[in-house]
């Protein structure tokens, strides 16, 4: 008879996207994004940092100053991230778990992407002009967004 308490795919999933969220070096904010097929395959991950050659010991993490002294202008949120490291091909259909809801600019690239489903995890930018746009153009363009529900469980490894 086969093990019972396994965890699900969101959980599974999300996980992927969590554990990949903390390979960023943003000292503030890490946030992963975990692609999957519709046979329920991981396609590619993601996370928040700078482009490949621009190094994170000389560009700003500050989230403060003048726009050119701030990480805004350079980092690559973790959802474009995992779409650009995609080298298959076409993400028609694909879903996208993410550990932050997407601002507009990566609902841009979701949707632009073929992406048909969002499952986020946090949703702290709730209300914000950027969130806000977020929500209205997944709406239009039939992107499906769900919030994951933590199941509570402890993953704990074993050696």
């Amino acid at each position: 008879m086969k093990r019972k308490d396994y965890i699900s795919w969101d959980e599974y999933f999300t996980g992927i996207a969590m554990l990949s969220g903390m390979r960023s070096k943003d000292p503030n904010t890490q946030v992963g994004a975990c692609i999957v097929g519709k046979d329920n395959r991981i396609l590619s991950v993601g996370y928040n940092g700078f482009p490949n050659g621009c190094s994170d010991e000389l560009f700003p993490w500050a989230r403060e100053g003048g726009e050119l002294d701030t990480k805004y202008a350079f980092v690559a949120h973790s959802e474009l991230n995992a779409i650009l490291n995609y080298r298959g091909g076409n993400l028609e259909g694909a879903k996208i778990y993410v550990t932050l809801f997407p601002c507009n600019e990566c609902a841009k690239a979701i949707i632009q992407a073929g992406i048909k489903e969002v499952i986020y995890d946090s949703d702290k930018y709730a209300g914000t002009p950027s969130n806000i746009a977020a929500k209205k153009m997944f709406d239009a363009a039939g992107v499906k967004c769900v919030q994951y529900q933590r199941s509570g469980r402890t993953i704990t490894f074993e050696v």
